[in-house]
C-alpha cells in the first residue's frame, strides 16, 4: 500500500497539467492558425510532408526560442516570487511578437487562461501580477500566464514545457487537417512522429542560453503579417 501511495504522490500534478494544457480548453486557441493559413493559401504547405515540416520548424525554430522559453523563465520567476521579473518578461514577450495578430492572440489566450484558473488559487504573486495588468504594466501574454500557473500548481518544469509543445503541435496539426486538407490518419501520423521532436526540444529549452531567448523568425513573422491581408480567412491569425 505504501508503494501505491508513493506512486500517486508522484503523479498528483497530472490533473493540473492535463487541465492547464488541454487543447480543448475554452480560451479560443482553435481560432488561430499561427500563420499556417498563409502558408496553405500560398501552397507552401500542401500535403502531409510539408505540413509536418511546418509543425517541426515551428517547434524547433520558433517555440524553442520564444514561447516555450518564456514559460520556463516565468516559471522560475514565480518560484522566486519575483514580480518585477514577471512584468519584465511580459514586456519582452510583447516586444518580440511583431505581427499584430500574433501579439493580440497571445494576449487574448493569456487573459482567458487567467480567468479560468485564477479562481482556484489565492497565490500572492498572481494577485500582484493581476494588479500589474490593471495598471497596464503587464498585458498577460499566454506563455507568461502558463508559466505562472505551472509553477503555482507544482507541475514539474520539464512536464510543463513538454505539455505546452504537445498542445501547440496538436493545434497546428488540427488546423493543417482542415486547411490543406489532410486525412485524420495523416494528422495522427504527424503527431506520432512529433513525439521525439517535442522531447528533444523540451531538453533544449531547459538548457537554453538566456541570450538566445527571442531569436527572430523573419519568415514566420512575414507570413503572419501577410495573413492580415488574405482575401479570405478562416482563422484570426
Amino acid at each position: 500500500m505504501g508503494k501505491v501511495n508513493a506512486t500517486i504522490k508522484q503523479v498528483e500534478h497530472l490533473g493540473f497539467l492535463l487541465h492547464l494544457y488541454d487543447p480543448t480548453l475554452p480560451i479560443g486557441g482553435f481560432s488561430h492558425s499561427s500563420g499556417l493559413e498563409t502558408y496553405v493559401q500560398r501552397k507552401l504547405v500542401n500535403n502531409e510532408a510539408t505540413a509536418e515540416a511546418f509543425v517541426r520548424n515551428m517547434i524547433e525554430n520558433n517555440l524553442l526560442y520564444n514561447d516555450a522559453a518564456f514559460i520556463k523563465l516565468a516559471y522560475i520567476a514565480t518560484q522566486e516570487k519575483n514580480i518585477q521579473e514577471l512584468i519584465n518578461l511580459d514586456i519582452e514577450c510583447a516586444a518580440l511578437k511583431a505581427p499584430v495578430e500574433i501579439k493580440e492572440a497571445s494576449k487574448k489566450l493569456g487573459n482567458r487562461l487567467l480567468k479560468i484558473f485564477e479562481r482556484h488559487t489565492n497565490h500572492s504573486l498572481l494577485e500582484d501580477f493581476k494588479q500589474a495588468m490593471k495598471a497596464n504594466d503587464a498585458a498577460g501574454f499566454y506563455p507568461i500566464v502558463c508559466g505562472i500557473f505551472a509553477s503555482i500548481f507544482h507541475i514539474p518544469l520539464p512536464d510543463a514545457i513538454y505539455a505546452f509543445l504537445y498542445n501547440a503541435a496538436v493545434g497546428m496539426i488540427t488546423n493543417a487537417v482542415k486547411l490543406v486538407p489532410l486525412g485524420q490518419l495523416a494528422g495522427q501520423d504527424i503527431l506520432f512522429r512529433m513525439q521525439e521532436v517535442i522531447t528533444q526540444t523540451t531538453n533544449k529549452v531547459l538548457s537554453l542560453d538566456r541570450e538566445l531567448v527571442g531569436v527572430c523568425n523573419i519568415g514566420f513573422d512575414i507570413r503572419c503579417m501577410q495573413h492580415e491581408h488574405l482575401y479570405s480567412r478562416l482563422y484570426m491569425s
